[in-house]
């Protein structure tokens, strides 16, 4: 059971087609192949590598950007979707790992190793906040695009609060593979987003 790999084509293509819905501008496929990239380059730093891609593919499955329990749907989209060719504790290692991209709070995970992996997938999950400016720009116009049902003051606000709650932790990035790699130009980014939200009439 364990020696199968944990995605296989059927259900790549079975979530492939939901990443590729015609309103999803960043929470798309390219969003995950990303995600995939990043793990493929520090897959000697993951303790269970496909869990971590596993919880990748899953992590945004189910998006809709005016729902508060997207990060719960995927979870529960994975433990079925998973259920029978994966152990029951890993099983629940990835769903908590999935639910962590809502708040991007590590899961309560007493295993070192979990905990470690589970923190590369949230820089994975946020590695495009420390893109060159370019790329960072174009990310906040997809964002903005799947958000076309907000107003503007309302966005303004929302997303405002979004940018300034990264910039005031300690470190965006939890492992120092990607702090070093991304932290300062994150924060370039995010300061310079911030400043024309407020600077807007």
């Amino acid at each position: 059971m364990e020696n199968e790999p944990l995605i296989d084509e059927a259900l790549k293509s079975e979530l492939a087609a939901l990443y590729r819905a015609a309103d999803r501008h960043y929470h798309a496929l390219a969003h995950i192949e990303a995600m995939l990239a990043l793990a493929t380059e520090y897959r000697r730093l993951l303790h269970d590598p496909e869990a971590v891609e596993a919880a990748i593919w899953f992590h945004d499955a189910i998006y809709d950007s005016r729902a508060k329990d997207n990060e719960a749907k995927s979870a529960e989209l994975a433990e079925k979707r998973l259920a029978g060719r994966v152990a029951p504790h890993r099983l629940a290692r990835i769903a908590a790992m999935i639910n962590a991209t809502a708040t991007h709070q590590l899961p309560a995970f007493r295993d070192e190793d979990a905990l470690k992996d589970a923190a590369f997938l949230l820089d994975m999950d946020l590695a495009i906040l420390g893109a060159e400016p370019a790329v960072f720009d174009a990310y906040e116009k997809a964002i903005r695009l799947e958000y076309g049902w907000a107003e503007e003051p309302m966005w303004r606000a929302g997303r405002s609060a979004v940018l300034q709650n990264f910039l005031a932790r300690p470190h965006i990035f939890r492992t120092t593979e990607f702090r070093d790699r991304f932290e300062a130009q994150a924060r370039e980014n995010l300061s310079r987003s911030l400043q024309a939200l407020q600077d807007l009439p």
